[in-house]
């Protein structure tokens, strides 16, 4: 009985022991949990916080309304602000259906042993890793050295028309960058659907197109447009891609024309901080420009977030 009572106590000591190592693992793990949450958020406070103090001084009516004047150095970044949101608009209109597309194929409708699906998926994760000035080599020799250039041969007269940096590659640039993004989510939504629901349309009669269009892709709308509101926000800020597609160093005018060329507030950024003759006159201007590219980019997640949240109601609404 004493062997029995004391190999009992050694064993119910043993289990407390380890009972309070795995509480002090816990605690020492939320404990740097928390930290690094609070390290981040002081890291984002920080930011935000220099750059509204900095910018709110210049932010005016005029600042957002007017051209640029005198060199950069004074008026405003209407010009970059119209250019900005001309080529996201344009970069989502053309990666958006396509990634969407191609994820339809490739949850839908391509076999498991497709060779052309997993052809496709690692093109996809080619594309995600490639650096961002690769996307703007590369457009500027495809598309316009290529395909601009082609066009202008046959149209033109070999007149400089298209091939030449301007808009429409720029966003065309920038749709390839961010298609791997849609794509990946677009899939992974549709994917989660239930396939209880997939075979119930089939079996009301309903076609494998009428199935996606009419039952699989609504019920997915949410995740497809968070795809689109990551690409859409990597898009915005991209520099890189359109140093030789399209961006504009001084151009008081808008574009009005899929050719033409561009200010964006992503290299207006660029083109303030690091070629500016008078850095003192300047640096108000790039904070202000700073801010209304982080406004503008926060604007259009909001407004997308707000469209998926509507969605995402009239849904549960109809069920």
């Amino acid at each position: 009985m004493t062997a029995d009572t004391s190999a009992g106590t050694s064993a119910a000591t043993a289990a407390w022991a380890t009972h309070k190592r795995s509480h002090v693992g816990d605690r020492v793990l939320s404990a740097l949990t928390v930290a690094a949450t609070l390290i981040i958020l002081a890291m984002l406070v920080v930011i935000l916080g220099d750059v509204i103090i900095g910018g709110a001084r210049v932010i005016s009516w005029e600042f957002v309304s007017a051209a640029p004047t005198k060199g950069m150095t004074a008026g405003g970044i209407f010009p970059a602000i119209f250019g900005t949101v001309a080529l996201t608009l344009l970069m989502t209109i053309a990666a958006v259906p396509a990634g969407v597309a191609t994820a339809i194929y490739l949850a839908e409708y391509a076999p498991a042993s497709s060779r052309l699906a997993r052809a496709i998926r690692v093109c996809i994760a080619n594309l995600a890793g490639v650096p961002s000035i690769v996307f703007g080599l590369f457009g500027l020799g495809f598309f316009i050295s290529t395909v601009g250039k082609g066009i202008d041969d046959v149209a033109y007269g070999g007149q400089a028309t298209y091939g030449k940096p301007s808009l429409i590659w720029a966003a065309l640039t920038l749709a390839i960058l961010t298609l791997p993004v849609v794509v990946v989510a677009t899939e992974e939504a549709i994917r989660a659907v239930p396939r209880d629901v997939r075979d119930a349309s089939l079996a009301l009669g309903a076609t494998k197109l009428q199935t996606v269009f009419r039952v699989v892709l609504p019920e997915a709308l949410g995740g497809i447009l968070t795809g689109s509101i990551l690409a859409v926000s990597r898009g915005a800020g991209e520099v890189a891609p359109i140093l030789f597609t399209g961006a504009a160093y001084f151009l008081p005018y808008l574009p009005t024309n899929l050719n033409d060329p561009f200010m964006s507030l992503g290299y207006h950024v660029y083109v303030l901080a690091t070629q500016s003759p008078d850095v003192d006159r300047t640096k108000p201007l790039l904070y202000g420009t700073v801010l209304v590219l982080l406004s503008l980019t926060f604007l259009l997640n909001f407004v997308a977030v707000a469209i998926r949240a509507r969605t995402r109601r009239r849904l549960r609404a109809s069920l």
